[in-house]
Parts: structure tokens; C-alpha cells; sequence
């Protein structure tokens, strides 16, 4: 039997359940999940191996009109999987409206890669309203193959896989067949803590912040991390530290439990809070933090 391999992309607007799908496809948690658009902000590949297909999973940050560079740079990430995939997941739910981005749904309808479209979140529909929106989904993606789900709890993403070993090509693995993930360690790391600023601050505060792991240093009995957690404002910054260093202890003990949990091992965990004046709009800055900038 020959072995097949391939790019399966997951594309869609903010908040419809591209990084819960993509973690349970992938079986483990890859993709930091919150309740806030803009939560992806990375391309994250997540690698599904067995001895006759290697499935390179790519969750991919929601699509929306940039305001600012790192939101181009987003942009840039969700474009650039329809041209590289093998087979495109186009993701939406059953609340969303389908005149939310037609620039991108144009470039999914032209794409010569097969496209299945997961309607997600019917769970929070009924048949009725269902049927109805699989066949306006059939009028505007005639190509497409539909697949009704609900990701969260896992209702039809085997019926998803199973279609998407099928379409796979015949080609040798991309990767090492043990790697999960093109990503590394520290990656995850920032992500965790970044995961706890979504999920504590509200307003602008999360979406001004990005996290650098400054050390990572691996003893017999624990490893000590030091991260920086970069505001755009001096304004955040105290927002961020809360009174007497309340908020930021709160999100240091949060995010080094997760962390024990992904390293599976004692870690020390220390934060502190850097003004980065507009770094969302300096190219130099979001090179320096992963973000591809032309």
C-alpha cells in the first residue's frame, strides 16, 4: 500500500471552532481556546502520523479586515493555506452570516483543492434550521462537500477524518514520523500564558499584549522560565501588574499549572510586564515575534 501525506488547512472567520477541531483531530492540545476572536494569531501545524499517511493538520488565525500590521500578518497566515493545501477545511457555524467575508470565500470557491466546509456548532441549532443552511451552504460552495458538527463534543469529525485520509495524495511524510508539531517548546509556553491574559483581562488588554520567552533553563528537578509580557501602552502595564501585583500573580500561577501540565515537570515560573510602545505596528518588533512581514 502506497503512503499518502498532505497539507489538511483549516480556514474560517474568528470564533467559529477552528483550533477545537483542530485539536481533536489531532487528539492533543495544540491550539489555545477562549471565547475572544483573535485568540489564533499563528499558523500552528498539528502532525497525525500512522504507518501508511502522515495528515499535516494547520490551524490558521480567523479572517478579518486588518487594522493594524500583526492583523495583516494574520491575514497573510489565512491566505496563504488556501494556497498551499492539499485539501481546505472551510470552517463556519450555524449562527454565522455568510456575507461576513466574501473576499476570502471568493478565493475558497476558486481554490483547485478539494474543500470540505464543516458547519459547526449544531448543537446550538435544530434539523430545521439546519437543513435550510446546508442548502444555501451547497448554493454558495456547489464544490464542496458538507459535513453538520459539533466539534466540542465531537459529534461527525470522524466521519471528517476518515474523508480526509481518503483525499489524501500518494507521497512520502513531510516530517519526522514521531513530531506533532512544527512548533517549539517556548512557542507553547508564551501561548499558555497569552491563553490566561485572554481569559482574565478584558477590552483592548489582550489584544495589545504579546509574550517572549526570555529563559528557559532545564534543571534536575525543575525548569525556571522567565517571560516578558509585552504591552503597547504604559497605560496597560499597571492593568496588566493589577494592585499590588495582584493580576499578574494570579495569571503567573494560572499559566504555570498548565505549563507543569504540557512539560510534565515542576517549573518556576517568573513574569514581568514590558512596555513595547505600538508594537503591533513596527515590522522589526513582529519579525522578532514569528510574524512574516514583506
Amino acid at each position: 500500500m502506497k503512503h499518502k501525506a498532505g497539507f489538511v488547512n483549516i480556514v474560517g472567520n474568528p470564533n467559529v471552532g477552528k483550533s477545537t477541531l483542530t485539536n481533536k483531530l489531532v487528539g492533543e492540545r495544540l491550539s489555545i481556546i477562549t471565547s475572544k476572536a483573535q485568540t489564533t494569531r499563528h499558523r500552528i501545524l498539528g502532525i497525525v502520523n500512522d504507518d501508511d499517511y502522515q495528515i499535516v493538520f494547520s490551524d490558521t488565525p480567523g479572517v478579518l479586515k486588518p487594522n493594524y500590521k500583526l492583523q495583516e500578518s494574520m491575514l497573510r497566515f489565512s491566505k496563504t493555506a488556501l494556497q498551499d493545501a492539499d485539501i481546505i477545511v472551510y470552517m463556519t457555524d450555524v449562527v454565522e452570516k455568510m456575507d461576513k467575508n466574501t473576499d476570502f470565500l471568493e478565493s475558497v470557491k476558486k481554490t483547485s483543492s478539494p474543500v470540505l466546509l464543516v458547519i459547526n456548532k449544531i448543537d446550538e441549532s435544530d434539523p430545521e434550521k439546519l437543513d435550510k443552511l446546508v442548502a444555501l451552504w451547497k448554493e454558495q460552495l456547489p464544490n464542496a462537500e458538507i459535513f453538520p458538527m459539533s466539534a466540542l463534543h465531537g459529534f461527525n469529525t470522524d466521519n471528517l477524518l476518515k474523508r480526509i485520509k481518503e483525499l489524501l495524495p500518494v507521497s512520502d511524510p513531510y516530517f519526522d514520523k514521531d513530531a506533532l508539531t512544527d512548533k517549539p517548546t517556548r512557542f507553547f509556553i508564551s501561548e499558555i500564558i497569552r491563553e490566561k491574559i485572554l481569559l482574565y483581562y478584558q477590552k483592548e488588554i489582550p489584544y495589545s499584549v504579546e509574550i517572549e520567552v526570555e529563559e528557559f533553563k532545564e534543571a534536575e528537578d525543575q525548569i525556571n522560565i522567565r517571560a516578558i509580557i509585552h504591552v503597547a501602552r504604559e497605560s496597560q502595564k499597571g492593568i496588566i501588574i493589577g494592585h499590588k501585583g495582584s493580576a499578574l500573580k494570579k495569571t503567573g500561577t494560572e499559566a504555570r499549572k498548565d505549563i507543569e501540565k504540557f512539560l510534565d515537570k515542576k517549573v518556576f515560573l517568573q513574569l514581568f510586564v514590558k512596555v513595547n510602545k505600538d508594537w503591533r505596528d513596527k515590522n522589526n518588533t513582529l519579525r522578532n515575534f514569528g510574524y512574516d512581514q514583506k
